[in-house]
């Protein structure tokens, strides 16, 4: 394949169709469903068309991803130099890991077609009201709950169809907006087939689509729960930083700032509440926060597109699984976490190596949403201080390897909030809130 095509982007009755294809090939038509959704009021219908416009851009990454052609064009108007030049670095760095695993060099591959915008963008006029992206993990609830204990006007948005974020948002207590996402069902067969495929930047797409929810429901803050650790790349190769996470970090986030503005027009503010707090500071929240322990799900083989789930909400074998348990128990009694997972985590000598990359002792460091190793470190130094806890197989073998480390920050050092944010001043009195 040689051409990655835009094709149409549309919005009709609560529906978008968002279209692309490959050289002359058939029509690829992702459909978003915004349920219940308003008229677009005819003040935001220009913002709406350009989010729209946006949107399909950035959800293309997907089906791009499968054959990585060196030319694409738009059917319909391409975006402007500087919105173009964004979406370059949204490809190119939001598919490294994929770049990475495939042996392919996106740098200078992925190029844009623009033409000259119209200027500045107006002001939009909307509600004081936060969308609040749901995942299902213990993040977005946080974030929910520190909102809702300073009164902000909220409204929790998840996409796609999954019955653990349903359940989460119930528990929550909320009115709740579920954008139904379908992919082209012929992306799926191309990767049987032998297409491409590999992992793309989902935040940033949600981003796009929160953009569309915060104009037709009308909301001027859309608050990401991503964590500073989300800006440590997961690996170095040949000099170059490959990030899982680079659409949940700081510079992603200051990138799309920018696109707001300068494409859409200000009056949407779009930030992470979490991007001053470390994983263990969440964690330390959230083991706070029981009512939900029977809920949520961090464990990203629940959320697999297609292909098989654990039988429970916790696998048990991957990265995720092993650094939230360790993340929540500095903060909670061993026979509590461990039936939250259904087993100790920790007390299995299988699972130290696992735990050895997790804490940059041994191996690489996985390909997930975890937290940085001198977390993984602090919360095992903290461990095998407890009596509880310093017998068991993972900790046992960490104590050794401490012993000839630097000593990790302590954990007080790690819950308190510090970094460059941009949350607006409305809510930055939640840095003040209690650890």
């Amino acid at each position: 394949m040689r051409v990655f095509r835009f094709l149409d982007a549309r919005y009709e009755a609560g529906e978008a169709r968002l279209v692309y294809a490959f050289d002359g090939g058939p029509e690829l038509t992702e459909s978003l469903r915004f349920p219940g959704a308003p008229a677009v009021p005819p003040e935001r219908a220009e913002a709406f068309e350009r989010a729209l416009a946006l949107t399909h851009w950035i959800a293309g990454v997907s089906y791009y991803k499968a054959f990585a052609p060196a030319r694409i064009e738009c059917a319909t108007a391409p975006p402007d130099p500087a919105v173009a030049a964004a979406l370059e670095r949204i490809y190119v760095e939001g598919l490294a890991e994929f770049s990475f695993r495939n042996g392919i060099d996106l740098r200078g591959r992925v190029r844009f077609p623009s033409a000259q915008g119209s200027g500045p963008r107006p002001s939009l006029s909307l509600p004081r009201r936060t969308l609040l992206p749901l995942g299902g993990g213990k993040d977005s609830l946080v974030a929910l709950e520190m909102l809702r204990e300073v009164g902000e006007p909220l409204l929790p948005v998840w996409v796609g169809r999954s019955a653990l974020i349903e359940a989460c948002a119930e528990r929550a207590g909320l009115p709740a907006i579920n954008v139904d996402r379908q992919i082209a069902p012929e992306l799926f067969e191309l990767n049987r087939q032998g297409a491409l495929n590999g992992h793309v930047p989902v935040t940033a797409i949600h981003s796009a689509i929160m953009v569309l929810v915060a104009l037709l429901y009308g909301a001027d803050a859309i608050a990401f729960a991503n964590e500073r650790s989300a800006d440590l790349p997961t690996r170095v190769i040949e000099g170059r930083g490959v990030n899982h996470q680079w659409s949940k970090s700081l510079d992603f986030e200051r990138l799309f700032r920018t696109m707001l503005g300068g494409w859409i027009g200000a009056g949407i503010e779009y930030f992470s509440l979490l991007r001053p707090f470390s994983e263990l500071a969440v964690a330390a929240r959230f083991s706070r926060m029981r009512r939900y322990f029977d809920v949520f799900s961090s464990c990203n083989r629940n959320f697999r597109i297609l292909g098989t789930r654990p039988a429970s909400r916790w696998c048990g074998e991957c990265p995720k699984c092993h650094f939230v348990y360790l993340a929540m128990a500095p903060f909670l009694p061993k026979p509590e976490l461990a039936a939250v997972f259904g087993r100790n985590l920790l007390d299995e000598e299988s699972l130290i190596p696992a735990y050895a990359a997790l804490a940059g002792i041994a191996g690489e460091r996985p390909f997930e949403c975890v937290g940085e190793p001198v977390e993984v470190r602090a919360a095992l130094a903290a461990l095998a201080e407890q009596a509880a806890w310093r017998e068991d197989a993972v900790i046992a073998a960490a104590r050794r390897w401490l012993e000839r480390l630097p000593p990790p920050p302590s954990l007080g050092e790690l819950l308190r909030p510090s970094g460059p944010h941009h949350l607006p001043s409305r809510l930055e009195s939640l840095l003040d809130a209690p650890h």
